[in-house]
């Protein structure tokens, strides 16, 4: 089976973790730190802090921004689960915004005017999350002019985007966002097994991510609100978690951060061989914004439904069958059943109902080969073009 992505792993990146396993520190040492500083550095944001997953990142990111009962957090339906959660996991409310037929992300029209109804309600949201599917960065610069207008915050979910760029800058910086999140879970861009990081360039949305991910707890006296009993002493200043990222998972993530460079112009790379190998077949192709240099995550078509006679569930299933792991990113998260309850009508969000008809990811990963990738094609040739053939299209 060519599976739809496969993490990468080095003798180098294994030595990294076994100098870490014969060190006094298995979390909460030194490496952390190195990490923190390495993906803000490279992103060019003035903080970063490590989480044990990307949805840790988020709710603690929610948190920050002062997420609570009673408040709105709006994102994208066609998206994992996580981006939405992290609103309820803060008592507050979830709603979807439809997404842009070419990009795939949350639309920014249908953005504009699900705001100018909320204004008129009453009910604006404090955060919306824009979810970068696929490494495609959102239109952040008209997202953030919408924030300023509205009075609502932005977190950025570039759990897939990481290395990818935003009218020339990596996706990270924060320039137009409050926080911006990535994953590193082992289908991501690089992998620190499991773990997620939070960026911002506020120095006080990091300290009390920083604070909220160990229990609420602070050993620095300058944080301290009561004097400290003796050099022993730490004070839980806040209701927090255990999200801590361990500095084996950080030994492994700092090490992959050297090589992402290579890992997104492989990615470049395969994106590009299945322009030309797919051009003449009947599925609508990835769209590159202008503003936008993609990470390359995922690779997504999307089967022109009048133009086959099989049927979306049939190609997905024959790939399967025939040894090509493809996937579905994402059933929209409004129809999960936990959400379906909330009263949410499939109606309201045509792009995103046309798109879980059709779309489906083809195998991308940097240890990809050609050979892997050309059965992928031919198989696709096959199914759409000989059996649509042999029906009678």
């Amino acid at each position: 089976m060519i599976p739809y992505s496969r993490q990468e792993i080095t003798e180098s990146d294994i030595r990294a973790v076994v100098q870490v396993l014969h060190s006094d520190y298995l979390t909460q040492g030194p490496v952390t730190p190195q990490f923190e500083s390495a993906i803000a550095k490279y992103v060019g944001a003035a903080h970063a802090t490590a989480f044990n997953s990307a949805t840790s990142a988020l709710h603690v990111a929610c948190l920050a921004l002062g997420l609570g009962p009673g408040d709105w957090l709006w994102t994208s339906p066609i998206t994992f689960v996580a981006s939405a959660n992290c609103a309820l996991y803060c008592g507050a409310k979830v709603d979807f915004v439809d997404i842009d037929p070419r990009t795939y992300n949350l639309s920014v029209d249908a953005l504009t005017y699900k705001l100018e109804q909320a204004e008129r309600k009453g009910c604006l949201p404090k955060v919306v999350v824009a979810v970068h599917l696929g490494g495609q960065s959102c239109e952040m610069d008209r997202i953030n002019r919408l924030s300023k207008h509205y009075g609502f915050r932005v977190i950025e979910d570039a759990s897939h985007a990481i290395g990818g760029s935003y009218k020339s800058q990596r996706i990270g910086n924060c320039r137009y966002s409050d926080i911006t999140v990535f994953s590193f879970h082992p289908v991501k861009i690089i992998t620190s097994g499991e773990g997620g990081a939070a960026l911002t360039n506020d120095s006080r949305l990091a300290q009390k991510m920083t604070l909220l991910r160990s229990h609420g707890i602070t050993r620095e006296a300058d944080q301290m609100t009561q004097a400290p009993d003796g050099p022993w002493c730490y004070q839980q200043l806040d209701l927090g978690y255990n999200y801590r990222m361990t500095d084996l998972h950080a030994a492994l993530g700092l090490n992959q951060l050297e090589r992402i460079n290579r890992y997104v112009g492989t990615r470049h790379e395969i994106f590009h061989r299945y322009e030309e190998g797919l051009a003449e077949l009947p599925l609508i192709r990835p769209w590159q914004h202008p503003d936008s240099d993609s990470a390359s995550h995922l690779y997504v078509v999307r089967l022109k439904r009048d133009a086959v006679s099989v049927t979306h569930g049939a190609v997905f299933q024959t790939l399967r069958d025939r040894g090509v792991g493809v996937s579905l990113h994402y059933i929209p998260v409004y129809r999960q059943p936990y959400f379906a309850r909330m009263g949410f009508e499939n109606s309201t969000f045509p792009e995103s109902e046309n798109y879980y008809a059709e779309a489906m990811s083809l195998p991308m990963y940097p240890t990809l080969t050609h050979e892997e990738q050309d059965r992928v094609i031919e198989i696709l040739k096959e199914v759409l073009i000989v059996e649509s053939f042999d029906s009678g299209k």
